[in-house]
């Protein structure tokens, strides 16, 4: 089976995908970070909180997608944490930060702030993904500068 790490047929050899105890604990910070976010707005909406209930209203969604929203949160944040289906949970995660994204600028919220706020959690997401795991690194097509 051929990696990618061994294929230099582009140009510039690929950056070194050795893991480092710094760079693996970074990602595990990282992914913990979002992770702990994803776990708490899903209780929220697993639990209906007041808070929760008032926002998905104004978000144009009505009140029975609520718990339908807080399962498949915390469905795609358990399959990112368990380490063989992280990439997957990365995937899933992806898809529904990016529905986020579209319903915050439908809605009109302000970029920076809130419509791209869910863009950020996945950066933490793919991010500490891409440094705890060598096999992605190996896979991403990051070269080094000559």
């Amino acid at each position: 089976m051929q990696t990618f790490a061994h294929d230099h047929s582009f140009g510039a050899p690929l950056v070194n995908t050795g893991t480092s105890k710094a760079g693996i604990w970074t990602g595990r910070v990282l992914s913990g970070l979002a992770a702990a976010f994803l776990v708490v707005d899903s209780i929220g909406k697993l639990m209906r909180v007041q808070p929760v209930i008032e926002g998905t209203l104004s978000l144009g969604y009505p009140v029975s997608v609520i718990i339908p929203l807080g399962v498949t949160l915390l469905t795609c944040v358990i399959v990112y944490l368990v380490p063989r289906t992280a990439v997957l949970g990365a995937l899933l995660l992806t898809g529904y930060l990016g529905g986020a994204v579209a319903t915050h600028v439908r809605v009109g919220h302000p970029m920076l702030s809130h419509a791209l706020f869910p863009v950020y959690v996945a950066a933490l997401v793919w991010g500490g993904l891409i440094l705890r795991d060598r096999r992605l690194r190996a896979f991403l097509p990051l070269r080094r500068a000559e």
